[in-house]
Order: structure tokens, then sequence, then C-alpha cells
């Protein structure tokens, strides 16, 4: 989108710039070397550089909506990669004590003690 938003308005800009350049007289618009039909007076021209205007607008527009989602979609991978990591985290913490538990409850059940209740952290 962004590219596509960015073509539009260098095509609006290109066309802009070489009606300026090619239009010497008054009535007649000239686009690319070649004289545009239908095209009489000022007003046809001012309402033909409003199209353009409008679609070089139109592609700016694209491109920056374009940027903007791209910047979102960035921050919210970069969110769920952090969220990710500090449930790894997380997990491998209560992975340990759990070993650690068990490891603690085999050794009270070969020396003949009364296991102790294990504390199993609750995630919320």
């Amino acid at each position: 989108m962004i590219f596509l938003g960015l073509v539009l308005a260098a095509a609006a800009a290109v066309t802009g710039v070489s009606i300026v350049l090619d239009n010497t007289g008054a009535t007649e618009l000239t686009v690319f070397g070649d004289s545009v039909p239908g095209i009489t007076s000022q007003w046809h021209v001012f309402l033909a550089g409003a199209a353009v205007a409008t679609v070089f607008l139109a592609g700016f527009s694209m491109a920056a909506l374009g940027l903007g989602r791209a910047i979102r979609v960035r921050k919210e991978l970069r969110d769920l990669r952090d969220e990710h990591e500090e449930s790894m985290t997380t997990m491998e913490m209560e992975k340990r004590q759990l070993q650690r538990e068990l490891a603690r409850a085999r050794r009270d059940s070969s020396t003949g003690a009364i296991p102790q209740q294990p504390m199993v952290p609750h995630s919320s």
C-alpha cells in the first residue's frame, strides 16, 4: 500500500510538472507533448490541475496510512515477543520450583519422613 501510494503521488507530481512546463498557451492543455482534446478554456485547465492534485493527495494519503499500519504491526509484534519471553521465564521458574519439590519429596520418601504438602504456585 505504501508503494502504490508513492507511485500515485509520483505519477501525479510528474504529470503536474509536465503540464506546467509544456503549456505556454492560455487555453490549450499539453501533457507529455500531446494536446489534450476537450480542453478549450482556462477553467478546463484549472479542473485538470485539481484532478492531478486530488490524485497526488490520494497517493500521499495511501502511503501515509500504509506506513502507519506497518509501524502499528511492528509494535504489536514486539509486544507479543516481549510477552512470550516473560511467559517463558515464568514457566522456567515454575519448572525449577517443581523440580526442587519433587527432589525433596523423593529424598523424604527414601528417608522415611512424612512428605510435606508441596506448594504449587498459581499463575494468573
